[in-house]
């Protein structure tokens, strides 16, 4: 049974165009504060040395201290009450600048389970438990209703970066596949599709090939050692069709604050304080782009790259920068339906999680006969925008 698409409603026309010149013009303004905002010396550094939180986070009494606008964030504060934000939290330098909503809350991740996912590859990958390029013929892998030959021959590298041309149906929707090419005609490696087969059989060989539970790797082995405070084993679980396929989602329910320490830990390129938690070159790796935008299908109207520069690294979505001077350019982020994200900005030392708590919990929004709460893709295009805009050009005021 497919889950309904949360964020979705019926909209007549004039509905969708009054929103889409609203989103516009908004966009439009905001590309133009960010062309004043962002001179060559925009992103010079200030006295901050990077640090890592223990409990609480430390945070940052003033922005301009760390060359940030007030005004500007208090701009941002406005826009996002018009939002169906639940929570949003922006660290600079590994302290928290800016907070929205209540952080501690746990709610549904949605797809940016899949950056979850990749960093619990990189001790394993580096340390040979998980090798790339075996293929899922020699990991005897199989499906409902059998693999074909061609599809036998994708590595586990082709399922991190969605270009497995296994076009199985997935035991969960909200992904591409509707759209797909038909089954056997892509050869592996050739074709991103977004595609939550490949996604959840990733998940599947992780814990085949390591012999350990997601969910117990995700306790020890990131949420301990950067000190996650409100991360709940019991509430972590699977679902998923099995009678279309035998690998369920392996879905995860985090605080906005505990997304912000997953971000930081990959700004940091996997370290934590002395501790390397994941291999340097893993996250480089996982954070650098596979797919360019030009290639990276939109999974539907609310995915990355429908709204800018996304393309796919492993398990990532990844800034495709089209110049050098970009703010943007190295960004990376975690996505998930409805508003979770997590976005790294290397160039601010920044780290933005946000989350729309959307009801997929005890049952899905529609069970709940209310309209799913979503903060869409284009709305937290600007957010992003907003946040880049309120680093001061100079000296701030």
């Amino acid at each position: 049974m497919k889950r309904p698409r949360l964020g979705t409603k019926p909209r007549n026309h004039e509905t969708r165009k009054t929103k889409a010149v609203f989103v516009s013009c908004f966009r439009v303004f905001v590309f133009s504060w960010l062309a004043i905002a962002s001179r060559p010396a925009a992103f010079q550094s200030h006295d901050l040395s990077p640090t890592f939180p223990r409990k609480p986070w430390p945070t940052i009494e003033r922005a301009e201290s760390v060359g940030f606008s007030s005004k500007r964030l208090e701009a941002l504060r406005a826009w996002m009450r018009s939002l169906d934000t639940t929570a949003m939290m922006v660290v600079v330098g590994g302290r928290s600048l800016f907070t929205y909503g209540d952080v501690t809350h746990v709610s549904y991740l949605a797809s940016g389970r899949k950056s979850v996912l990749s960093l619990l590859y990189g001790k394993y990958v580096e340390n040979g438990t998980i090798r790339l390029d075996k293929k899922l013929s020699e990991l005897q892998f199989t499906d409902v209703g059998g693999l074909m030959p061609r599809e036998l021959d994708a590595t586990v590298d082709h399922l991190l970066t969605a270009r497995s041309g296994i076009y199985h149906p997935p035991s969960n929707g909200g992904d591409d596949t509707a759209s797909a090419p038909p089954r056997g005609s892509v050869t592996p490696g050739s074709r991103f599709v977004y595609n939550n087969w490949d996604f959840n059989a990733a998940g599947a060989i992780f814990e085949k090939l390591t012999g350990r539970d997601i969910y117990d790797a995700l306790e020890s082995d990131l949420a301990q050692p950067i000190g996650m405070e409100d991360f709940d084993r019991a509430r972590q679980r699977k679902s998923g069709a099995a009678t279309v396929s035998q690998y369920p989602a392996y879905h995860v329910w985090l605080s906005t604050r505990d997304m912000a320490r997953i971000g930081l830990l990959a700004l940091r390129d996997g370290r934590w304080e002395d501790r390397q938690v994941v291999p340097r070159e893993w996250v480089r790796r996982a954070t650098s782009l596979v797919t360019p935008h030009r290639d990276a299908n939109a999974a539907f109207a609310d995915s990355p790259p429908s709204v800018d520069r996304w393309g796919y690294g492993y398990l990532f979505w990844v800034w495709d920068a089209d110049n050098p001077s970009d703010p943007l350019k190295g960004a990376f982020t975690a996505w998930g339906v409805g508003g979770q994200y997590i976005t790294v900005v290397p160039k601010l030392d920044m780290v933005i999680a946000h989350k729309t708590d959307t009801g997929f919990d005890q049952g899905t929004a529609a069970a709940l006969n209310r309209r799913p709460k979503a903060v869409t893709a284009a709305q937290y295009d600007v957010v992003l925008r907003l946040l880049v805009a309120a680093k001061c050009a100079e000296a701030c005021e």
